[in-house]
C-alpha cells in the first residue's frame, strides 16, 4: 500500500485524512498524562496508528496492559496517531526532541529504509538476536525489517521488528458456489473452470477495482504464477536485470486481457476503489475476491447472511505479501530499554495469540494455537505461502511513484490497451530508476 508498499492509505485506510506536520507535533489524548519524566527510565512514550477496535489495536492495548504489569513504576504515555500523520512527518519529528521511545512505522525503502539511512532509527540487530526475535520471524517476513547502508530492504541490519504478516489470498462465497454448482478450486485449471462456469450462469466471477491496488495486485499475481524467487529478487531488490517482455510479465498482461475479454473481470470496475471491490463480495454480486488479509476483519464484521472462506490463491505458489509494519526505536528516543521491553512483549505468546484470535496473522504463533476457525484458515494460508516460496512483496515497491504507473497500466489494459504497450509503460520508470543506481 507507493514505494515498497509503505502501507498506502489507498490500500488499507481509504478514509484517513492527510494532516500537517504541525498536527503531528500536537499531542493527542494520552494514557498516563504528562511525560515530564521522559528520559528517567520511568516513562515509555508510545505511538501507533492502529484502530482501537481492530486486531492490532486490541493486541497493542493488551501489550500495554502487560507492560504495566511488569513495569509497575513506569508511566505509559500513549498517543494515537493516524497513518498519514506518521507517513508524512515522521522524518521531521524523529529528528527532534519530540521523538517517542517506540513507534509503529511503515516498512519500505522510502520509509523505514530512508530513516535508517539518515541515522534516525536505532540499529536493533544485537537486540533482535539477544531476544531471539530473529528465530520467531521467517526470512521472507523479516526482509522489510532489515536494511543495508543505502536504506534498501533485505540488508544485514535490523531497524524494525514486525509482529504480524500480510498476504494476498482468495475469498470464496460458499453459498454462491453451492447455488451454481461450482466446485471450489484446488489448482489453476479448476480456478479457471470455476470462472467459466459462473460466467456461463450470468455471474461475473471476480471482484475487482481498477482505480486502486486490486487490479495491479491481480496483474502482479499473474506474473508471479510464472516466476521464481530469483525473478522476485531481481525485480524487488535489483539483483539482476528484469525483462518486462519476458515470460512472466508477458503472460500476466495477456491473461489479464483474456479475462477482461471473457467477462471474468467487468470493464466497468476500472474506476472503482478497493472498498467498492469488497462491497461486491459482501453484497454477493461477485463470488470470488482475491485480496489482502487487511480486508479480513471487515468482512468478518460485515458478512451476516452467507458462508465464506479463505484459501491460498491456487494459481501461484508465490503470492503478494510481507511482514507487517515495524516497531522502531528512534535514535533520539530517551528510554530505549523500555521500548525494547515493550517490543518483546508484543512478540510474546500471549500477545501473538491476541493478534491471531482477533483476525490478523501473528508471526510467532502457529495455526493450531488459534481457536477462531476463520483466523486459522487465514494463518494457515500465510504459513503455506511462505513454505511454498515466500512472499513477493507488492508491485509498486521498487520505484518511488510506481503505484500511479501500475494503476494507469492496468486501467489501460482494461480499457483495451495493447499488452506490449502496457509492458513498455511499466518498464520505463523502472528501468530509468535502476539505471540511476549505478
Amino acid at each position: 500500500m507507493s514505494n515498497l508498499r509503505t502501507r498506502l492509505p489507498l490500500r488499507r485506510r481509504p478514509l484517513l485524512l492527510a494532516v500537517s506536520a504541525l498536527a503531528l507535533l500536537a499531542p493527542l489524548p494520552a494514557c498516563g498524562g504528562s511525560d515530564s519524566a521522559a528520559g528517567d527510565g520511568k516513562t515509555l512514550r508510545l505511538w501507533h496508528y492502529e484502530d482501537r477496535d481492530g486486531a492490532l489495536g486490541k493486541a497493542w492495548a493488551a501489550a500495554v496492559t502487560e507492560f504495566k504489569k511488569s513495569h509497575p513504576d513506569v508511566k505509559v504515555v500513549f498517543e494515537q496517531k493516524t497513518f498519514d500523520q506518521i507517513q508524512q512527518s515522521a522524518g521531521m519529528i524523529l529528528n527532534s526532541d519530540k521523538a517517542p521511545d517506540v513507534m509503529e512505522y511503515n516498512k519500505g525503502n522510502a520509509t523505514t529504509g530512508l530513516l535508517a539511512k539518515q541515522g534516525l532509527l536505532t540499529d536493533l540487530t544485537s537486540i533482535v538476536k539477544a531476544h531471539g526475535w530473529d528465530n520467531k520471524i521467517s526470512e521472507s517476513a523479516s526482509v522489510t525489517a532489515r536494511y543495508d547502508k543505502n536504506g534498501e530492504m533485505g540488508g544485514d541490519k535490523w531497524y524494525g521488528v514486525p509482529n504480524y504478516g500480510e498476504l494476498v489470498l482468495a475469498y470464496y462465497n460458499g453459498d454462491l458456489f453451492k447455488k451454481y454448482h461450482v466446485t471450489k478450486p484446488t489448482d489453476f485449471n479448476s480456478f479457471e473452470a470455476a470462472l467459466a462456469k459462473f460466467k456461463a450462469a450470468g455471474v461475473t466471477p471476480l471482484a475487482n477495482a481498477g482505480n486502486d491496488h486490486p487490479a495491479m495486485h491481480w496483474l502482479y499475481l499473474l506474473a508471479l504464477s510464472k516466476a521464481d524467487q530469483k525473478w522476485v529478487d531481481n525485480y524487488q531488490r535489483y539483483r539482476g536485470k528484469v525483462d518486462f517482455h519476458g515470460t512472466e510479465m508477458t503472460y500476466a498482461v495477456n491473461k489479464f486481457k483474456e479475462w477482461v475479454d471473457k467477462g471474468y473481470f467487468d470493464k466497468k470496475d476500472v474506476g472503482l476503489k478497493g472498498t467498492d471491490m469488497t462491497e461486491q463480495f459482501v453484497s454477493q454480486k461477485r463470488p470470488i475476491m482475491v485480496g489482502g488479509n487487511w480486508w479480513f476483519g471487515g468482512l468478518t464484521t460485515d458478512i451476516k447472511d452467507f458462508q465464506w472462506s479463505t484459501a491460498p490463491y491456487p494459481g501461484s505458489k508465490i503470492t503478494l505479501g510481507a511482514g507487517g509494519n515495524n516497531w522502531v526505536i528512534p535514535t533520539k528516543a530517551k528510554n530505549k530499554k523500555l521500548a525494547e521491553d515493550f517490543i518483546d512483549i508484543t512478540m510474546s505468546a500471549k500477545i501473538q495469540k491476541v493478534i491471531g484470535e482477533e483476525g490478523n496473522i501473528p508471526l510467532a504463533a502457529k495455526p493450531d494455537e488459534i481457536t477462531n476457525p476463520k483466523s486459522r484458515q487465514l494463518i494457515s494460508a500465510f504459513v503455506q505461502d511462505q513454505a511454498n516460496g515466500g512472499l513477493a512483496f507488492y508491485p509498486d515497491w521498487p520505484v518511488a511513484g510506481y503505484f500511479d504507473t501500475w494503476l494507469a497500466a492496468t486501467q489501460n489494459l482494461t480499457n483495451g490497451g495493447k499488452p506490449d504497450a502496457v509492458l513498455d509503460q511499466l518498464a520505463a520508470p523502472y528501468e530509468k530508476y535502476t539505471a540511476s543506481r549505478h
